[in-house]
């Protein structure tokens, strides 16, 4: 089971180790003050919960105000978060907290693009499970908030034959065969075809879905009418900005892309600090 605070207990346990040197030799405890966070680029916000609940777990009585709603995009230079409480707190969670923002915004902005460069045709964009180890609900969750739609979240989630199964398994046929025997008639059986004979194969065999990988824009063209309907279509491979739209266009149900998460930029947020402060300027000394 997905347990955020655990998560975000080792984050920073990896970048503070047994102190935030830096902010203990210069800050004072008791310094209190406000900040805000922005990017420098337009973006779809994606993160907010793990972000505010890195300040928490270094400090309950810190506040922060998330200003904007997961999903919702946010120009340049707008404060997306403000928080007040013990400078201290601010600047030792600052770094981790905005990992986890940015990584995740990425995401979901880039889900944003490549959703409406589809168009309204009814094809939906789907993740993969090629996602950062440990960060694989988050990142779901941020494909969700660009408007994505996930894909099975892990191993027991659904039946996809691949390409390594078929050949273990004796082909396309005998693979699919053996699923529909052992899988519960409420689950569905998916398998990836490179080429129309496969796709011929899977349909007879009592497929549902049917993967089609690396197929060009003409090959998935007459797929759809190869298929007429009969299983749902995704097609999967090269599937990028500048692609997703045309294969969008040839008439698939579905369009896979694990770009989506292992491939998005990092938005650029950054932190500042908003004067005036209050308490001691100066730490005091240890004895």
């Amino acid at each position: 089971m997905f347990e955020l605070d655990k998560l975000l207990h080792l984050a920073l346990a990896e970048d503070m180790g047994s102190g935030d040197l830096t902010t203990l030799a210069t800050i004072a405890r008791d310094l209190t003050g406000s900040a805000i966070v922005f990017g420098r680029e337009s973006f779809v916000l994606s993160g907010s919960k793990p972000f505010r609940r890195i300040f928490e777990l270094l400090d309950p009585e810190i506040r922060v105000e998330c200003l904007f709603a997961d999903g919702e995009k946010i120009g340049a230079d707008v404060a997306v978060f403000r928080m007040e409480g013990r400078v201290q707190t601010l600047l030792s969670a600052e770094r981790t907290a905005l990992n986890f923002a940015q990584r995740l915004s990425g995401i979901a902005t880039m889900t944003r693009e490549m959703v409406e460069a589809m168009g309204d045709g009814g094809c939906k964009l789907l993740d993969t499970r090629k996602t950062t180890p440990l960060w694989r609900r988050l990142e779901k969750e941020a494909v969700l908030h660009g408007g994505g739609k996930n894909h099975r979240f892990g191993l027991s989630d659904g039946i996809l034959i691949k390409d390594n199964h078929i050949a273990a398994a004796g082909g396309v046929a005998q693979s699919v065969r053996r699923a529909r025997e052992k899988a519960p008639h409420t689950l569905r059986v998916e398998v990836e075809v490179e080429n129309i004979e496969q796709l011929l194969e899977a349909v007879a065999a009592g497929a549902d879905i049917v993967l089609l990988d690396n197929f060009s824009p003409g090959m998935l063209q007459e797929a759809v009418a190869v298929a007429g309907g009969r299983v749902l279509l995704e097609a999967s491979g090269g599937v990028s900005l500048k692609t997703v739209g045309a294969i969008a266009r040839t008439g698939v149900d579905f369009v896979s892309c694990g770009a989506l998460t292992h491939s998005a930029r990092a938005i650029d947020l950054t932190m500042e600090m908003s004067p005036p402060f209050s308490g001691d300027y100066c730490p005091r000394p240890v004895l």
